[in-house]
């Protein structure tokens, strides 16, 4: 088992940054690939960002590449997502999820993935 939990979010200005964390235990961290994942009120979920278990790949969504950056430190067992310019279509609740796995892709569907956390609110205000 692997538990997730998500930090950071909060209410921020359209064109300014965020920086959420996700802290995983249960498991060794370096056999796991991360992403985040987004959705907002009546939407589906939609791929954020991924990295692979040795941080090596990354993987973004359309909507985010160029402005948001996904990292891992394994010291700490802990992924973040820095987003930069964020836009109020930016918001949305935030998940990180996990997947066990030996080999070094990101992954970028939720069906891939085994370990949810509860996720975390970000709003952003025009």
């Amino acid at each position: 088992q692997v538990q997730l939990v998500e930090s950071g979010g909060g209410l921020v200005q359209a064109g300014e940054s965020l920086r959420v964390s996700c802290a995983a235990s249960g498991r060794t961290f370096t056999q796991l690939a991360m992403g985040w994942f987004r959705q907002a009120p009546g939407k589906e979920r939609e791929f954020v960002a991924a990295i692979s278990r040795n941080g090596a790949n990354t993987a973004y969504g359309d909507s985010v590449k160029g402005r948001f950056t996904i990292s891992r430190d394994n010291a700490v067992s802990t992924i973040y997502l820095q987003m930069n310019s964020l836009k109020p279509e930016d918001a949305a609740v935030y998940y990180c999820a996990a997947k066990w796995t030996l080999n070094s892709a990101p992954y970028n569907t939720p069906d891939q993935y085994h370990y949810w956390g509860p996720g975390t609110q970000v709003t952003v205000s025009s």
